[in-house]
């Protein structure tokens, strides 16, 4: 999270720390990324991604209503939630604006600022030690400038 992320003002009690946070965000699979189309209209889609602990990565077709969306409009949300019963939800909420990172679509060449990402993302998805490339997706980076989280587990 960034400095100048907007504080967490409700659930004060349920909220996670950032340690709770960072471990929750490297752990879970799938996030459901939410863009705003052109009348305005919403849409929400599933997502792999990866967390470095200041940014989200998500690595998106680049023929995708999503990725066209945000290349108009770079404004996202991202939910990672987990929990089947109310007891146990729990979920993180970030927010602010998508930039492409490197080239679009990707085909693997040198991008010091990928090598992280990639580098998580593969080991997390794919048990690689060396990300595979299809020509289709590229990567979007969020630095979230708010974040939400909750855990009722907590109550």
């Amino acid at each position: 999270m960034t400095e100048e992320a907007a504080p967490q003002r409700r659930g004060r009690r349920i909220m996670m720390d950032p340690e709770e946070r960072d471990a929750f965000l490297r752990t879970q699979r799938t996030c459901r990324v939410g863009t705003v189309g052109r009348q305005g209209a919403p849409h929400v889609g599933a997502l792999w991604f990866c967390w470095d602990g200041r940014a989200l990565w998500l690595y998106s077709l680049t023929r995708s209503r999503r990725w066209a969306q945000l290349r108009q409009d770079p404004r996202i949300a991202v939910l990672v939630d987990d929990g089947e019963d109310y007891g146990e939800l729990r979920g993180v909420e970030l927010s602010g604006r998508a930039e492409s990172v490197g080239e679009a679509p990707r085909t693997g060449a040198a991008c010091p600022e990928l090598a992280e990402a990639e580098r998580l993302f593969c080991a997390k998805y794919f048990g690689l030690p060396q990300m595979p490339h299809d020509g289709r997706h590229a990567w979007l980076r969020l630095v979230p400038a708010a974040v939400v989280s909750w855990d009722f587990r907590k109550l």
